[in-house]
């Protein structure tokens, strides 16, 4: 095993207190650097609009200005959304013993499992999270060694969300390519095209007896070309914008768009989205 699960540190942590290895420096502990009080506006779009254009410009400046937006009305019905949330769940309160049977090989070679490390740790820092990474597009490349038998509708679930999700993404790739000056079809190709990879990460954030102290996730962002984010009811992700680390208020169903790295024009030929360091906390 990679390192203690933070799942079972929770369970062991008496209360008030946190390993030193979770306390994050003043400079990043969620009580001291939050705006308290204020959630921040990020654009909600309706993405079911008949007016095309109107979608694309919204999507167009979202991206440019902000760098993350709120989908909704996106096609994925609520229940797909339910049950796909609701495996996920249901992995994480197997016995330690199962989830470990789907941990990341040693050594490091492999983005895919059930692991605890991030790449992101500095300075031995730890951020207070487990999670399950595999890939579920192409049908190729996906390794099922790595998707959990139980729950036994894990893969159903998984299945299912990825045919609807198609859509999504479809519309994405072809706003964000009209909102560039191009064609319809140029961005997505330059991803990948019918070879286009999904990778999917459960991000597991066991309770905290010192939310004040330690965050889920570090500031960060993301190496791919999008992220599409699906939040349960628990909220906890926040955005950097002017400076100041604010909370993103979910809407129920609605499904968070994340301009990644790849699909970020560089500052020399735009200004850089204001909204580009997520975390969770």
């Amino acid at each position: 095993m990679e390192s203690e699960r933070v799942q079972n540190i929770a369970s062991s942590t008496f209360e008030d207190t946190i390993p030193e290895a979770f306390i994050r420096s003043e400079q990043e502990q969620p009580a001291i650097t939050t705006v308290h009080g204020i959630d921040l506006d990020v654009p909600v779009i309706d993405v079911s609009d008949p007016d095309e254009e109107k979608i694309n410009r919204l999507i167009a400046d979202a991206s440019r200005e902000w760098g993350m937006f709120q989908i909704v009305n996106h096609g994925i019905p609520s229940e797909v959304i339910s049950k796909f949330q609701g495996v996920g769940r249901a992995f994480f309160e197997l016995p330690q013993e199962e989830k470990e049977l789907y941990a990341k090989p040693p050594g490091g070679k492999s983005i895919e499992g059930y692991g605890t490390f991030l790449q992101k740790e500095i300075e031995g820092k730890k951020g207070w999270v487990d999670h399950l990474f595999h890939r579920i597009w192409p049908p190729p490349a996906i390794n099922y060694q790595f998707w959990p038998k139980n729950p036994p509708l894990y893969r159903e679930a998984n299945e299912e969300y990825v045919k609807y999700l198609h859509g999504v993404v479809d519309k994405l790739f072809k706003s964000l390519s009209l909102g560039l000056g191009l064609e319809e079809h140029e961005l997505r190709e330059a991803v990948g095209g019918d070879e286009l990879a999904y990778l999917l990460k459960i991000n597991y954030y066991p309770p905290c007896p010192r939310p004040d102290l330690a965050l889920g996730v570090v500031a960060h962002t993301d190496m791919c070309s999008v992220t599409i984010l699906v939040p349960n009811d628990v909220q906890g992700l926040q955005a950097c914008r002017d400076g100041d680390w604010y909370c993103v208020r979910y809407i129920p169903d609605a499904l968070v768009i994340h301009i990644g790295d790849q699909m970020e024009v560089p500052p020399s030929l735009s200004e850089p989205n204001a909204c580009s360091d997520p975390r969770t906390c």
